[in-house]
């Protein structure tokens, strides 16, 4: 019996191996499997050792861009160590151009192309019967013992209903705390050339039962996150609602990543889903990429942005799904300005994250084969991003990149949502030009060379709103409102010089106090007792345009200033948040 060894390099610890665990599943019935899983940060010295200790026969790697340069420090110490074990390569990353991995791996035996499930166990029967040529199995790139790479020859896909699951019962535990992955179908219906779902036409899905059952196990187990890695997964609506029901009424703490095709979700579903969903269970990905139509005819991207428009913005009104789109730069034709309008397009969506990419000229895609069409120069190794191409220099290429460093830092961190709402749809041309001038700002102080922690980027970003000219009351006060709403515990001391001496806030407490709803709420929801509110309760005054982002339901009448009260619960926790429009009538519209 073939002693087996399957390990990857993840990206994190967090994560986990979907392809590893099918691959588990589908031989160790009657082969001896070990299964290891590494990160990239991982010192390659740890990583050999238990390699070398499981002893194996057959080693299989499982290759994407963000471990293949990783993987390939290692394989050349571990044919050394490990002489006599065949290794296998496989996975996305080295299954359409076999060839020349081959050539750049020497200790590298064999490559396993597309789906390996059949493959691999076909594979090790052969061992076992002592042919190492393999040329009885399908699906492979071989080097024989001259030294000529050659293929085995093309095999058909595989047949979803047969596949054990990766997921049984017994394998519950090594799921704990990390992010598992899982897929109810294979395939993608659309074409997008910059995308290696583009190379496989057709769409096979799963047995639903199964689907239920093996999420069924993994909710009762408690893990803490699922991600469907289905590429479109409301293709088939049927299928998709019997999976949201089951979702839905589950009980546990597990959430679900879902990447959704957003213009080909109907109004009725998203209604449905804005009525059903609890808050926070769902996280929906929607690639975006681009809003030029000419890029997108060139990449056959087929997408009606103003009903994917209508979708995310329905989804937002309900508050309840977490919304991340997606952007590219670099698309065939997309130049700086045209992307400008990309940008501003899907950021008035405003959605909970949204990530800008660079486009990567992968391995087997159609852009990659068209790229000297498009005059693209990208990186020689993975993941091969965009240097440049005929109508984006490296220089803007370099702008842009500096805009996606302030796009993570200050919008997708979620911690200043308040001032960033306001300062990019007030202060600035546009959205788009508030983080570019900012990324540039953030270059030019030499920021981009240094740390940073959580006041450096509030002190960072008020210096660069001064030097444009652009920072008032309304974003000092607003800054104020995100930093304490993330605090777990009243801050004993405040970056910020209150405007109110010990004694003026004093007679500002007693004041408040004496709105018997006000004093209600703290001593009988919060606990606060009167001798301890200066120890829970943070006053501030802030204009009233400031007053009107934080509480817009309420329609305040008084010009100048208006109290807000931030009240930290006497447990560990966020603040509540107040205005004392809410406990004085006087100042209060209809």
């Amino acid at each position: 019996m073939a002693r087996v060894l399957l390990a990857t390099l993840n990206a994190k610890y967090v994560h986990s191996s979907l392809a590893l665990r099918y691959l588990r599943s589908a031989v160790e019935d009657i082969h001896e499997v070990i299964m290891l899983e590494f990160t990239i940060h991982d010192p390659v010295e740890h990583i050999l050792s238990s390699l070398f200790e499981a002893a194996p026969d057959v080693i299989g790697l499982s290759c994407y861009i963000w471990n293949i340069e990783e993987t390939g420090r290692l394989l050349s110490s571990l044919k050394k160590i490990l002489p006599h074990a065949v290794i296998l390569l496989g996975g996305p990353e080295v299954s359409y151009d076999c060839a020349h991995f081959l050539q750049r791996f020497p200790a590298v035996d064999v490559i396993v192309v597309g789906e390996g499930e059949e493959t691999l166990r076909e594979l090790l029967h052969q061992y076992e019967r002592g042919d190492r040529t393999f040329s009885a199995v399908r699906g492979l790139y071989v080097r024989d013992g001259a030294g000529r790479i050659h293929s085995t020859g093309t095999r058909a896909k595989v047949d979803l209903e047969q596949l054990p699951t990766p997921y049984p019962d017994e394998r519950m535990a090594e799921l704990r705390d990390r992010i598992v992955y899982f897929e109810v179908s294979r395939g993608c219906p659309f074409s997008c050339q910059f995308c290696l779902s583009s190379i496989a036409s057709g769409v096979r899905y799963f047995p639903l039962e199964r689907v239920k059952m093996d999420l069924t196990r993994l909710i009762d187990a408690g893990v803490r996150q699922i991600k469907f890695v289905d590429r479109t997964f409301n293709l088939r609506r049927d299928y998709a609602m019997e999976i949201f029901r089951l979702l839905i009424a589950s009980p546990g703490h597990t959430t679900f990543h879902f990447e959704i095709t957003g213009d080909i979700l109907k109004p009725d579903i998203v209604q449905w889903l804005c009525d059903n969903v609890p808050a926070k269970l769902f996280r929906f990905e929607i690639g975006v990429q681009s809003t030029n139509d000419i890029t997108n005819t060139i990449v056959k991207r087929r997408q009606d942005f103003s009903r994917l428009s209508h979708t995310v913005r329905m989804i937002a009104e309900s508050g309840n799904i977490v919304q991340h789109l997606d952007l590219i730069a670099g698309l065939p034709e997309e130049d700086y300005a045209s992307f400008r309008k990309t940008f501003n397009d899907v950021f008035a969506l405003r959605p909970h994250e949204l990530q800008l990419g660079f486009l990567k000229l992968l391995r087997g895609t159609g852009l990659r084969a068209a790229a000297d069409q498009y005059g693209y120069v990208f990186m020689d190794s993975a993941p091969y991003e965009t240097l440049y191409n005929d109508i984006l220099p490296f220089r803007d290429v370099l702008r842009l990149k500096r805009l996606e460093d302030i796009l993570e830092k200050y919008y997708n961190s979620g911690r200043f949502p308040h001032v960033l709402h306001y300062v990019t749809g007030s202060l600035f041309d546009s959205p788009f030009d508030f983080f570019q001038n900012f990324g540039s700002y953030w270059h030019d102080q030499g920021w981009s060379r240094i740390g940073h922690q959580p006041l450096d980027l509030i002190d960072r970003l008020v210096q660069f709103l001064k030097q444009e000219g652009k920072f008032d009351d309304v974003v000092g006060a607003l800054l104020r409102a995100d930093y304490l709403l993330r605090e777990k515990v009243r801050p004993r001391r405040l970056w910020w010089t209150s405007q109110h001496s010990d004694g003026d806030r004093q007679q500002l407490f007693n004041e408040l106090l004496r709105h018997r709803n006000l004093w209600n709420m703290l001593l009988t929801e919060q606990e606060i007792h009167r001798t301890d509110v200066a120890k829970r309760v943070i006053i501030d005054e802030v204009p009233v345009m400031a007053h009107r982002a934080l509480f817009p339901e309420l329609q305040v009448r008084a010009a100048g200033m208006v109290r807000l009260l931030y009240v930290f619960p006497v447990e560990v926790g966020n603040p509540l948040l107040f205005s004392s429009a809410q406990f004085t009538g006087a100042s209060v519209g209809n």
